[in-house]
């Protein structure tokens, strides 16, 4: 495309715009060229590691789980897409790719967490953490509520079809019941700590996404491909299963290889809530089989 023709096309945007091409194009001559370190903030997210201790590892713990979070962005950037506009079969199957590639990503790099650690270190800096946990990440919460009805994040899944979305719901939710106090019914810190932050953005969240889930946006799909509800069950598998299952791995190389049986930073009673056969959580019921979900 020669000089005139992108002249005369950058002119047209403009003025579609209502705006005046010549303000733009002179700004050109005061702009800097970009650079790679400040597009990405290579400096900013270099620091951004703040360690509590003087444990040289617990910087990796920190870094790790920053990059978690950068990634369950770009899940939910995806589910966003998928459950606010009018995608075709087609779209949404490759989005539901991307969702799976994400999560492989997690699963198959969180050997980070389980050999990037000196264990004797580990264990010591740990509990200058507490109570925080990865329990109280937004995001991860958030994609639960993108990607399937509320209805099967209930510790009680055979409740109603469309509860109305509240306060007392939500304290049925699962993941509630981990941040109660074992033995006892009183939450602990870092589940109150988490209500307090996010417990109102998480409820509206819900309200806004009732009937628009993921889920229900597959549902709605008079014959979905074969080729769709693969990759609907490879996505609930890798998140569902695979992500805590390998959560329930790691706790249990540092908190119980010696049979110590350590706590947990939120307090819960991380055998218990990381397993993932006992939390048979699933986005899509419906594609499952019974004998497929029986072996979950």
């Amino acid at each position: 495309m020669d000089q005139k023709i992108i002249l005369e096309k950058l002119g047209e945007k403009y003025a579609e715009q209502g705006e005046n091409p010549e303000t733009y194009l002179k700004g050109l001559f005061y702009s800097k060229p970009l650079s790679y370190w400040d597009y990405i903030e290579v400096e900013t997210l270099n620091s951004l590691q703040k360690p509590r201790t003087n444990f040289k590892d617990e910087e990796i713990f920190i870094m790790y789980h920053q990059v978690t979070e950068l990634f369950f962005k770009m899940m939910i950037h995806e589910l966003k897409q998928i459950v606010q506009e009018d995608l075709s079969e087609k779209t949404i199957l490759d989005k539901l790719n991307r969702l799976i590639k994400y999560t492989e990503i997690l699963v198959n790099s969180f050997d980070v967490m389980k050999y990037g650690m000196d264990y004797d270190n580990y264990n010591q800096f740990r509990s200058s953490l507490t109570p925080a946990s990865g329990f109280q990440s937004f995001q991860f919460r958030a994609i639960e509520l993108y990607s399937t009805r509320i209805k099967n994040l209930l510790s009680d899944k055979n409740g109603a079809g469309a509860p109305e979305i509240s306060e007392a719901l939500f304290e049925d939710l699962y993941w509630k019941h981990a941040g109660k106090k074992p033995g006892i019914s009183r939450k602990s810190q870092t589940l109150l700590q988490f209500e307090e932050k996010y417990q109102e953005d998480l409820i509206l969240l819900a309200r806004k996404l009732q009937g628009r889930t993921l889920e229900e946006k597959l549902l709605a799909i008079p014959d979905p491909s074969d080729a769709l509800i693969r990759a609907a069950k490879q996505f609930d598998f890798l998140y569902n299963f695979k992500w805590p299952n390998v959560h329930l791995e790691t706790a249990a190389h540092y908190l119980d290889s010696k049979g110590e049986n350590k706590a947990a930073t939120g307090g819960s009673e991380w055998k218990k809530y990381l397993n993932p056969v006992f939390q048979q959580r699933r986005f899509f019921p419906a594609f499952w089989q019974n004998d497929s979900m029986e072996n979950w």
